[in-house]
């Protein structure tokens, strides 16, 4: 063989190599762990950000304004590095966030009732007694954001409240519900009062659908930090939290606080782990939420809820009908239930804010903080452990007439 044929097959070896290499190289970022890389306050240019992270092989997945980071993939050996540099006050997991509610597959019903079936009060909402208060509220004008898997956007019982959302997942796509968690969430809060399906907690409440859950449920901290800046800028008042992880991290906790310090009164479900280690999931954890757990029809805890000092409240959580995806309506348990009628209590409360004047005995409601004492000086002690119920059952009735427990 020639020198020169020689010398072209080395050529041509090596630009496979060094093609196949790149082609390596560009993949290898993507299947990287996710992270949350939290900037100091004083470097907080996103083109700067942007170079910085470029130059430690991080591939950007989107920028959290909210929290001065960008989620990330980032490999474990230019994280360490990372963490060096002058300009980065901390890197955190980007955690795994799950919708909660019960592990068995809903049935949906079917989308209408038969004529001469009426419209159907849940017991839930009958135990709270929010039914007595709607000569007086019914929560209208309040906006609420359910973030959650989306709500069916075309929902018959539905429709009519929804006035506008996002989709943290997929910015360019809606927020409709693909997996029917949202829905039966939105349901419980402000189905409308018509001639069919269910009524919700507040039945003229505002609803926004939040997505940042996928259609198994599952999502990323970085969209629920993206979704929480969506409800700040959007001055939204009530969202609800039906979902939760086993871990926390300050990016978490941050995000949290900045909703609170917006004035955003936060309901949490306390997690389903009653039936295991009882673990109260976050964001119920954080002090900033209002943690709810999980009653039954007769008052008894819910054997799967999570319990602790951290639960302030309990409400309806076992065999809540509601709507679901599809136009259809569901039976579902979990404390993504209970959390969904506290929401919607809250909403009702807030009609009577300084916003909107002052409540029946003339007193400011304003604030998170505010909203949480009325709630709990309202509830019904149902005579389970404080780590069960927290100051007791909520009680809509209660909370705008002030009867006694």
């Amino acid at each position: 063989m020639k020198r020169e044929s020689r010398l072209a097959i080395k050529v041509f070896v090596i630009f496979v190599l060094l093609n196949f290499s790149a082609q390596l190289s560009e993949a290898a970022p993507s299947e990287h762990p996710r992270k949350i890389v939290v900037f100091k306050k004083w470097y907080c240019q996103e083109a700067d950000q942007d170079n910085l992270l470029r130059n430690f092989g991080a591939v950007k997945i989107k920028r959290l304004k909210l929290i001065n980071s960008q989620a990330v993939h980032l490999s474990p050996g230019a994280e360490k590095n990372l963490k060096r540099k002058n300009e980065i006050l901390r890197i955190d997991e980007d955690l795994i966030i799950t919708a909660l509610a019960d592990k068995t597959k809903p049935k949906p019903k079917k989308p209408h009732p038969p004529p001469e079936q009426s419209e159907e009060l849940s017991w839930g909402i009958q135990r709270i007694y929010a039914d007595l208060v709607w000569e007086v509220t019914t929560g209208s004008m309040i906006k609420v954001a359910i973030l959650d898997t989306g709500i069916d956007l075309d929902h018959p019982d539905l429709w009519g409240n929804i006035k506008g959302g996002i989709n943290t997942i997929k910015p360019r796509k809606s927020a409709d519900d693909d997996n029917g968690h949202g829905t039966h969430i939105s349901g419980t809060v402000a189905a409308i009062d018509n001639d069919f399906g269910v009524i919700g907690v507040g039945p003229e409440i505002h609803l926004y659908a939040v997505k940042f859950l996928d259609k198994k449920g599952g999502g990323w901290l970085s969209d629920l930090i993206d979704a929480l800046d969506w409800c700040i800028a959007n001055k939204i008042q009530v969202i609800n939290m039906s979902f939760g992880s086993t871990e926390g991290n300050q990016s978490f906790h941050d995000a949290i606080i900045r909703a609170y310090q917006a004035g955003i009164t936060m309901v949490a479900s306390a997690g389903n782990n009653g039936e295991g280690s009882g673990l109260i999931e976050y964001p119920a954890f954080y002090p900033e939420t209002i943690a709810v757990s999980a009653v039954d029809e007769y008052d008894n805890f819910a054997s799967f809820s999570s319990y602790g000092p951290q639960i302030d409240l309990a409400a309806p959580g076992v065999n809540i009908l509601s709507t679901y995806k599809n136009a259809f309506y569901a039976a579902m348990e979990g404390t993504s239930m209970s959390a969904a009628h506290v929401t919607g209590t809250v909403a009702l409360i807030l009609t009577t804010s300084p916003k909107w004047g002052y409540d029946l005995d003339g007193d400011k409601i304003w604030d998170p903080d505010e909203i949480r004492e009325r709630l709990m000086d309202s509830a019904e002690n149902l005579g389970l452990h404080p780590h069960q119920q927290g100051a007791g059952l909520v009680r809509a009735s209660c909370v705008i007439y002030r009867h006694p427990n």
